[in-house]
């Protein structure tokens, strides 16, 4: 796979916006519009499930040479070998953990995404070592509908200080992607305006070329 720091367009197999589709299937369509990364989000799921679901998405990404994060589930990813975890600032420290090193060193190696809502956030997610980090919701989003919005101005601070791969994430769409780029910006993540669209792999294409 690319580089985080090549990387641009994040993307998400989201359970809550399969619509009945087959997971592995909306995975094909994110690889063929372009993804860089693809995060498997399973809220609610018991973990044997998401693991299963897992093992069907990690084919699909090895042949597209894209990275699989699993969201939250750390020993997920290291059982089914993903290259990321994805996970929030208390799932991580709030479970005891310090630094990445931590558990890096475990094999298989996995490398690690934090959440951040704030500067300071975000700073305490870099200073334990994390590979990237996501800075938002930036608008309000039905992800997750009770967490405030960061604004732009959180983009603005990440643009202007943080020096490690960062990805702009909650509610971006191609109509305010704009502001989002403008503001500094060169990474986004995106649920629900690639996973409702009528063409998957069309809406991911016209977000890889704004991004470009």
């Amino acid at each position: 796979m690319k580089p985080l720091a090549d990387c641009r367009l994040y993307t998400f197999v989201d359970t809550a916006y399969l619509h009945g589709r087959a997971s592995e299937l909306v995975a094909q369509q994110l690889c063929d519009g372009g993804s860089d990364l693809i995060q498997l989000r399973a809220k609610y799921f018991a973990p044997e499930e998401i693991r299963q679901m897992a093992e069907k998405l990690l084919p699909v990404t090895k042949r597209a040479n894209i990275g699989l994060v699993i969201n939250d589930h750390l020993e997920i990813a290291r059982e089914v070998g993903a290259e990321f975890c994805h996970l929030g600032q208390e799932d991580f420290f709030d479970s005891g953990r310090r630094h990445c090193s931590e558990v890096r060193s475990q094999k298989p190696e996995v490398r690690f995404g934090l959440s951040t809502h704030a500067p300071e956030q975000a700073q305490r997610a870099l200073a334990a070592g994390a590979d990237y980090i996501a800075i938002g919701p930036v608008f309000a989003t039905g992800t997750k509908p009770d967490a405030k919005s960061v604004t732009l101005d959180y983009v603005r601070w990440a643009a202007a200080n943080v020096t490690a791969p960062w990805f702009a994430i909650g509610g971006i769409n191609l109509e305010n992607l704009g502001d989002v780029l403008a503001a500094g910006a060169m990474r986004v993540c995106v649920v629900s305006a690639i996973l409702n669209a009528p063409d998957i792999a069309k809406a991911c294409a016209e977000f890889r070329k704004r991004l470009a």
